[in-house]
């Protein structure tokens, strides 16, 4: 990891006669944890950045030999890593932070959630709520996002603005919402998603079913069959809680996952999100088909459905991810928080204090997260040639102070009031704690009033 890859030709002599090379951007900081190698920590390295891309890592003195940055950051108390990846969000359920707490999964979205959605979900609340959480995940160090969601051309259109990366979710319920009629219309604003965005350098599409117990597996395999043809994820949750199962049981006379095995929907484009009940043979059948998880540890417990078995998926070689989940149901949208929940559940599931160790948390929030969307080529860790999504961390505080390992206080002692400074593809979206695309008093005042106009309807009703 201490090579260099100089891919411009510019060059200039510097004060020793020797040439340099021109580029973008040198952040020097205290420690860089690549993600890739495993566990890998460099200490008192720089990050050379140019054209968007990471062009090399390389210890401090020689980066100051070899390249002439236009702009130079000194991070003296920082570690830089890859901007995490919110492998499963709802970004602009932002907006219904705190409605309905402390209720079990169906109650709260069939008595409280979807009646608010249907009263309220619109393009101008899709806007409004993306930009919140885009907001907030942004200031957390989360430079991706993948959603599923109503509207999801605001979101998009929110994101790229911000700068900000997102798998868009192509939405797909079978009944009508305010977004749509029913499936035919869901399918075909979702393929005038996928047209727009198809070569943009932010914005991927997934596929969004929501569940099997909300979609027909006519209509799911509607969604394979166009996923093979466009190559692109799909992104579902999946046993999500035992009354879940137990309903596909009574009603088909099998679990949710069999079913979606006879479709043909297992795997690699697979995004099974949640996945809280697995037996052994079903942890089996997912690793030989190479779906993907997107566990969300937090808003497993919050909502009491049940505990994703992470150890054992780990040891099955399947790729785990991690989603905040929305923040309706979360209630932050805070990526750190969830590593740190991942890492202890997974060991107090295994009853095994090793399990998922603090290097594996934040591959999970990272890497894996990359892997699974299938942008792991560009983005998911800090190597030459991918692209310049980075997080700075403050390890220099009280909170984390004596620092003897960087990546377990990342995990175990880390918030994301630490994170400083974030850019993606070499454009820096937060400067010192402050969002360089977004207008922060813009983002609050629309939130506030998304709040009365919430509020004062729920008093009326």
């Amino acid at each position: 990891m201490t090579g260099a890859t100089d891919i411009l030709p510019a060059k200039t002599a510097g004060h020793n006669g020797a040439y340099m090379t021109s580029i973008d951007t040198l952040i020097n900081a205290r420690w860089i944890v690549p993600v890739e190698p495993v566990g890998v920590v460099l200490e008192d390295h720089a990050l050379a950045i140019d054209n968007g891309r990471i062009v090399a890592i390389l210890p401090q003195p020689a980066a100051r030999e070899r390249y002439k940055p236009r702009v130079v950051h000194d991070l003296e108390q920082h570690a830089l890593i890859p901007g995490l990846i919110n492998a499963h969000s709802h970004a602009a359920m932002a907006l219904l932070r705190g409605y309905a707490d402390d209720l079990p999964l169906m109650t709260w979205l069939s008595e409280h959630i979807w009646p608010a959605e249907g009263r309220h979900a619109s393009p101008e609340f899709v806007h409004d709520g993306s930009l919140l959480g885009v907001a907030e995940m942004l200031l957390g160090g989360v430079t991706c996002f993948n959603d599923m969601y109503f509207f999801p051309e605001a979101t998009a259109r929110v994101a790229a603005q911000a700068g900000m990366r997102a798998a868009v979710g192509m939405m797909l319920i079978d009944f009508p919402s305010r977004y749509g009629q029913g499936p035919d219309e869901y399918i075909e604003k979702g393929l005038a998603l996928h047209d727009e965005y198809l070569d943009h350098p932010l914005i991927s599409t997934v596929f969004a079913p929501h569940a099997p117990y909300t979609v027909s597996e006519s209509n799911l395999e509607r969604v394979r069959v166009l996923a093979d043809e466009l190559d692109v994820p799909i992104h579902i949750h999946l046993h999500e809680t035992a009354d879940e199962v137990e309903q596909s049981i009574a009603k088909c006379g099998e679990r949710p996952i069999a079913r979606l095995h006879q479709l043909g929907l297992l795997s690699p484009s697979l995004i099974a999100v949640h996945m809280t009940q697995l037996t052994p043979d079903e942890i089996e059948l997912v690793a030989a088909t190479g779906t993907h998880i997107a566990h969300c540890p937090e808003s497993n417990l919050k909502l009491a459905s049940g505990f994703c078995p992470v150890a054992a998926l780990n040891r099955a070689g399947v790729n785990v991810a991690i989603g905040t989940d929305g923040a309706a149901s979360n209630n932050d949208l805070d990526m750190f928080s969830e590593m740190r929940t991942a890492a202890l559940i997974a060991k107090a599931i295994a009853k095994d204090a090793a399990a998922v160790p603090a290097f594996e948390a934040l591959r999970m929030a990272t890497l894996n997260g990359a892997r699974a969307l299938g942008l792991a080529d560009d983005i998911g860790s800090l190597v030459p040639g991918k692209y310049a999504d980075v997080v700075a961390v403050d390890l220099g505080g009280l909170e984390s102070e004596p620092v003897y390992n960087p990546i377990s206080q990342l995990v175990y002692s880390g918030n994301r009031n630490q994170v400083t400074d974030v850019w993606v593809a070499g454009r820096q979206l937060v400067d010192k704690r402050r969002l360089t695309t977004l207008d922060r008093a813009e983002v609050l005042g629309k939130a506030r009033a998304w709040r009365v106009k919430i509020r004062d309807h729920q008093v009326m009703s």
